[in-house]
């Protein structure tokens, strides 16, 4: 199951969309808020069927190595387009780490990493060019490492585990949303098995995709909504 990169200014070895502004899409009461390492870092482990799961923010001097054998899996390139020597990984993730609004993460299961996640802001990516962006909206993309790990449902389970920390830990953000591949069908059916449902489909400058969207379940709306004043007919007798 293969994501695709976010794109904080543009994605190596592709062509420049035209125009281009950023998108800056902002709730008039709400500033925005940087997605940054230290708040990724703070949403902690969540418990899994496959074991313990933690997003871990990228180091590149540490993780550079790693990222360059998964990008040059060809089950990775040919949806990641990010193959060759280790200036091309080394380029996607600085644009990451300095573009502002997405935070590249290492995916690590009981100790081991085995997968890689952007974490982004979609409202103020370009991918909010091609669908109806909300404020703060949160866009993820996700790749599988070895090959070992991949066909054993571990997407859908670690997809569903990432949208509950980013919905949970970040109250502002209405829903988590994804655009994988439509002719990539399994990791389709990873989002759909992790609770989102298919939106649209959405003609983006490298590719036909798939408009993902996890919403807020009940239990989070209701955990996070403002309470309201009650009326004195309502308020509890002493």
């Amino acid at each position: 199951m293969q994501g695709q990169p976010a794109d904080p200014a543009a994605r190596p070895r592709r062509a420049r969309r035209p125009g281009r502004h950023p998108v800056r899409l902002r709730h008039p009461r709400q500033p925005a808020a940087p997605v940054t390492p230290d708040r990724v870092r703070d949403w902690g482990p969540a418990g899994t069927p496959a074991g313990l799961f933690r997003l871990v923010p990228v180091r590149l001097e540490r993780d550079l190595p790693l990222l360059v054998g998964w990008m040059n899996d060809p089950a990775v390139a040919a949806f990641w387009e990010l193959s060759g020597p280790p200036d091309v990984t080394a380029g996607h993730l600085r644009a990451q780490l300095t573009g502002g609004h997405s935070v590249p993460c290492l995916g690590v299961l009981d100790g081991t990493p085995m997968s890689y996640w952007e974490i982004y802001r979609a409202d103020l990516d370009p991918l909010a060019r091609h669908y109806p962006a909300r404020p703060h909206d949160t866009g993820l993309h996700v790749l599988i490492g070895a090959s070992h790990d991949r066909g054993r449902g571990l997407g859908g389970i670690l997809l569903a585990a990432v949208a509950d920390l980013a919905l949970d830990r970040n109250p502002r953000s209405p829903r988590v949303v994804a655009e994988p591949d439509l002719r990539n069908v399994p990791s389709v059916a990873a989002f759909l098995t992790a609770g989102f449902r298919f939106s649209a489909e959405i003609e983006l400058p490298t590719k036909r995709a798939a408009l993902m969207v996890r919403d807020r379940s009940p239990r989070q709306r209701l955990r996070h909504a403002a309470p309201e004043p009650l009326t004195r007919s309502e308020e509890p007798a002493s």
